[in-house]
Order: C-alpha cells, then sequence, then structure tokens
C-alpha cells in the first residue's frame, strides 16, 4: 500500500500515458513492465505505446504485454516522429483521461507508486503540467557513459537554464522539464509541432510558459536515461538536438540568446578559423589563442569533475566527451541553417 502522504487525494484522476517508440527491442520491456506493475486504481490508468515503424522487435515486445494487460494498446505512428507519436497518444487517449504523461521507451522508472505521486504532485501544486528531474544513469554502466553521464550534468554540458538535473521543488519554467499535462492544456495551446524532430517538447512547453500557464518541479518522479554508449551515439544525438534548437529559434525568436548560440559559433570558428589563419599572422594568433583557452576549460572541468567523483578514467574520457557535445550540437545547428526544414507555423492545432 502507498505511504500516507500519497494518498490525500479524494478521487484520483485517470492518466493515460503515451510511450513514443522507435527501435527501442533493447529497454522497451523494462520500461512496460514498470509502468503495467504500477500501484494505481486500473480503471483510472492506460498505456498507450505508439511504434513509429520499429525495424527491430519493439513492436511485438510490446504487443505481448497488451495480451495480458488490457490496460495497454499498441498505435502505429506512419510518420515516425516523436512529435507525431505523441500527438497520435493523445487523439487515442481515452475521453476521460485527465492527465498525459510522456513517458520514453528507454527511460527506467523503478517506483511502482510512481503515477500516485505524480497525481498528489498536481493535487498539491495546484500547476497545469508537471517537470522532473531526468539524470543519465544506467545500472553497471561503462567508462564512457559514466563520462557522458557526467559531463551532461555539469554546467559545460547542457544548458545553463535547465532545471533537468535538479533536486529542488518548486514553480518552474516548463520549457526543459514538463513532461505531464492537464488535458485542458492542449485546448489552450494546441499539440506538439510535427514540423520538429526533436525538442519538439521543448517548442511545446515553450508555448506553455507563453500563455502563462503554470509548471510544477516534482523531483520525486524523477526517471533515469541510460547515457550513450558510443562517442558516434552521442555525437548523432546532439546533430538532432542542434537542429531542433535552431528550428525552435526559428520558430520562437525570443528564445534567442548568447548561450543558445555557442555552440554554433564554436563550430563555425574552429572551421573557418584555420584557414583564415593563413591569411594574417594576427589571424593565427587570435585562432590559436582562442583553441587554447577553449581546452584549458574543457581540461580543468574535467579534471575537476575527475576529483569530485574519484575516478580518474574520466580525466581522459570527459574531454573527448564535451568536445563531442560541443561539436554535435554546433553541427546540427549549422546543417539545419544551410539546409532549413519547412517554414513553422505560429501555432498547432488539433486535427
Amino acid at each position: 500500500m502507498a505511504s500516507k502522504h500519497h494518498d490525500d487525494i479524494s478521487q484520483w484522476p485517470f492518466i493515460s500515458v503515451i510511450v513514443p517508440v522507435r527501435n527501442e527491442a533493447a529497454s522497451i520491456e523494462r520500461t512496460l513492465e514498470c509502468l503495467m506493475t504500477q500501484d494505481y486504481d486500473p480503471p483510472q490508468w492506460e498505456v498507450l505505446v505508439v511504434d513509429g515503424h520499429s525495424d527491430d522487435a519493439t513492436a511485438d515486445l510490446a504487443r505481448r504485454f497488451a495480451e495480458r494487460h488490457p490496460a495497454l494498446r499498441v498505435l502505429r505512428n506512419p510518420r515516425r516522429l516523436s512529435s507525431a507519436a505523441r500527438n497520435i497518444g493523445i487523439r487515442n487517449a481515452r475521453a476521460n483521461a485527465d492527465i498525459v504523461l510522456i513517458v520514453d521507451g528507454h527511460c527506467e522508472i523503478e517506483d511502482t507508486h510512481y503515477l500516485r505521486k505524480l497525481a498528489a504532485a498536481f493535487a498539491r501544486s495546484g500547476a497545469d503540467c508537471v517537470g522532473r528531474p531526468q539524470p543519465l544513469a544506467t545500472r553497471d554502466p561503462t567508462p564512457l557513459q559514466r563520462a557522458v553521464a557526467a559531463a551532461r550534468s555539469s554546467w559545460l554540458g547542457h544548458h545553463p537554464h535547465s532545471h533537468v538535473y535538479s533536486s529542488q521543488s518548486g514553480a518552474v519554467p516548463a520549457a526543459s522539464v514538463a513532461v505531464a499535462y492537464r488535458r485542458s492544456v492542449f485546448d489552450r495551446v494546441g499539440w506538439f509541432d510535427e514540423h520538429f524532430d526533436a525538442c519538439e517538447d521543448v517548442e511545446f512547453n515553450h508555448r506553455i510558459d507563453r500563455a502563462g500557464l503554470r509548471c510544477y518541479f516534482a523531483p520525486e518522479v524523477a526517471v533515469r536515461y541510460a547515457p550513450r554508449a558510443s562517442l558516434s551515439g552521442l555525437l548523432f544525438q546532439m546533430m538532432r538536438y542542434g537542429r531542433g534548437r535552431l528550428r525552435l529559434l526559428r520558430k520562437h525568436p525570443a528564445t534567442l540568446s548568447l548561450g543558445s548560440l555557442l555552440p554554433l559559433l564554436f563550430t563555425v570558428g574552429l572551421g573557418v578559423g584555420l584557414p583564415l589563419g593563413f591569411a594574417a599572422h594576427w589571424l593565427a594568433a587570435a585562432y590559436l589563442a582562442a583553441v587554447v583557452c577553449y581546452a584549458a576549460i574543457v581540461l580543468v572541468v574535467s579534471a575537476r569533475i575527475a576529483w569530485r567523483l574519484r575516478d580518474g578514467r574520466l580525466l581522459v574520457r570527459l574531454p573527448l566527451v564535451f568536445v563531442t557535445v560541443h561539436l554535435g550540437v554546433g553541427i546540427g545547428m549549422l546543417l539545419e541553417l544551410v539546409s532549413p526544414g519547412r517554414r513553422w507555423r505560429a501555432g498547432v492545432t488539433p486535427s
């Protein structure tokens, strides 16, 4: 039975859990196992797995769960995009759903009281949406995964205004953390923009902030994400983030800041600065000074993290991770700049 402070609600709301997936065979069973064993009134929740034409066994594994659990349904996502999957889930959610929760197919939820805690956070705060911490962690991480997790949780490896690694409850901007929404939110701000292949959550949450809706940050509903296991996988992930970030800037110019442009400026400067150095000695000196300064910052931050975590192996891997993160985001922004997506609409409404 859940502890008393989790049961201080007279009537538990209906929760629709949307799980957008594509090629998540390695992790989907663990995610669904936890979701389907939640200590929550069975008639008051459902799980909608929205599969984007997976090339592996993801859909088959989800269907096997659906055969054993009537509260689970598997839906098709022809467009394959996560943004489209979210909208399909919202469209197919039960009409009496009070709360819509997004759970990725590769995250780890180990608390069987997770849905109870989420409902309690909404009731306690009265907020329109709830955000959560999303630390990078996994069982038996490799040395590289430890380095990725350490780098991404530092100020040099993640957006400084994000609360995603915070542990302090309270009111926060929705932009970087909101994952659960009252059904009424979609009537107010529309649905997820399907022009986005990444950062669709940030874009949607930005509209929530712009509409003046409230977001409550609840550390007790944290989930864990497995860090990328290779530098190539990390690079690809960061490139997608970079493209999404530039699309966000294009659609919402108010999100523009120097910090948001630094990865792009870093990547362009790194590529353009070298040939320019041959044009004049002072340009070569400036380029070399900038590279040395960047390397010094990366090495100092890496050393401090390795010392704090008492892991000397991090000192070798952290600089590579930081460079991969910065170049990945910068390359993604540059690709979106030279080969932009379709023009953005002012808002997205349900179809």
